[in-house]
């Protein structure tokens, strides 16, 4: 992977945003054989390794874990920190209780829990012998698009120009309002609450979640008996959780968590935080931009779902490009507009949903939680509609 820089180059694609979105992006179309220029800043010491555990967890669906195999970026993943799931119990504030399980499901695993710097260790390392990625680490300060291509200026005052700018910058993508597609963000007065624990009893590769006074708790199955927490808390409530010192807050999960694991041991340091937003963006796509990520849509983590949505992006977005026509080029109107149709059903159903469960669990009235806690008891007695929720959430 060339780290030479010009005063002016041509690319056929530039990557702006160096998370794992942007990495995938940069990666697969590269394999298509593009020239890919990627804009991020150089990968750091992962805090992992040992008994300590990343603060980033991601839930892989089979699509997500498809496309890494696809870029044989899987096969470089350490399987030592990767842990399945197997089954999923999700428990009501009351009496409700649903259980998926993959075996009824008839499908290998409902998920793989993953740490990000595991995954992005896997992608560094394969973008690196990518002849076809030309990696930078620089950022961008200005665009602008022509008829031909879009040149995107550098904050050391070089030039990159190229067909297709991919933003893939995050939630406060500067791609995104640069090109004119800000849209929506509506804020959940809510904080995601983040670490992990080692737990006492096995976890059995299973997921678990709880309601609980319209907040979430959800635990993570990690390997040798570890567990990832991802408490989805008021704001106030949440700044509490997260000046706990690290045993008090576990004991305050193995409480609110029923002891389902017994007693909960911390192997990080003090929980982490970040705001929970519904935000969707204009369009997915502008003259020679495409949106991917978090850049794009940011959705309730309740179905941990947010990462899974941004790899079916860039999934799409190469589809895309892959399939043009010889006289397109990468950013074509034509080709980018294909992009943002295959994507309009997936992220609208999944906003739809996240956001539609997050109110119906998050309301106090009496006759919400009879409602939602008969909706748990009985979905998981209709198989066939446990099946198809298990086929949404696979990808």
């Amino acid at each position: 992977m060339s780290q030479t820089q010009t005063s002016s180059q041509t690319h056929d694609v530039v990557v702006v945003g160096g998370g794992l979105v942007g990495k995938a992006a940069a990666l697969l179309l590269s394999q298509a054989r593009l020239s890919v220029a990627l804009l991020a800043q150089p990968a750091v010491a992962s805090p992992g390794g040992g008994d300590m555990w990343d603060a980033r967890i991601y839930s892989l669906s089979s699509s997500s874990q498809a496309l890494f195999e696809r870029m044989r970026v899987w096969q470089a993943v350490d399987p030592a920190r990767v842990n399945p799931v197997y089954d999923m119990e999700v428990f009501g504030d009351e009496r409700g209780s649903l259980h998926f399980s993959a075996y009824q499901a008839a499908v290998p695993q409902l998920a793989w829990i993953a740490e990000s710097s595991n995954l992005e260790r896997a992608l560094d390392a394969a973008l690196r012998f990518s002849p076809q990625v030309q990696w930078l680490d620089a950022r961008a300060d200005a665009l602008e698009v022509d008829a031909a291509a879009a040149s995107v200026r550098l904050s050391d005052g070089k030039t990159l120009r190229a067909s297709l700018v991919v933003g893939a910058d995050g939630a406060h993508s500067w791609v995104r309002s640069t090109a004119g597609l800000d849209g929506t963000v509506r804020p959940y007065e809510q904080l995601g609450v983040v670490c992990n624990f080692r737990a006492e009893r096995a976890h059995r590769d299973t997921a678990f979640q709880w309601f609980h006074d319209g907040e979430i708790i959800a635990l993570l199955p990690l390997p040798d008996q570890h567990v990832s927490l991802v408490w989805s808390a008021a704001v106030d409530h949440a700044k509490h959780l997260l000046a706990l010192e690290p045993q008090a807050l576990a004991d305050r999960v193995g409480t609110f968590s029923n002891g389902e694991l017994g007693r909960l041991t911390p192997v990080s340091a003090r929980a982490q935080g970040f705001p929970l937003v519904l935000a969707q963006a204009k369009r997915l796509i502008a003259p020679r931009v495409a949106l991917v990520g978090d850049a794009a849509h940011v959705v309730h983590p309740l179905a941990g779902q947010g990462m899974n949505l941004g790899l079916r992006d860039v999934a799409a977005l190469g589809d895309a490009l892959a399939g043009r026509e010889s006289f397109r080029d990468c950013g074509d109107a034509a080709v980018l507009r294909r992009y943002e149709r295959a994507r309009k059903e997936d992220i609208g159903s999944m906003a739809l949903t996240t956001d539609g469960l997050h109110k119906l669990f998050s309301t106090s009235s009496p006759l919400a939680k009879f409602v939602r806690n008969a909706g748990l008891d009985s979905v998981n007695m209709l198989p066939f509609v446990k099946k198809f929720l298990i086929g949404r959430a696979l990808g």
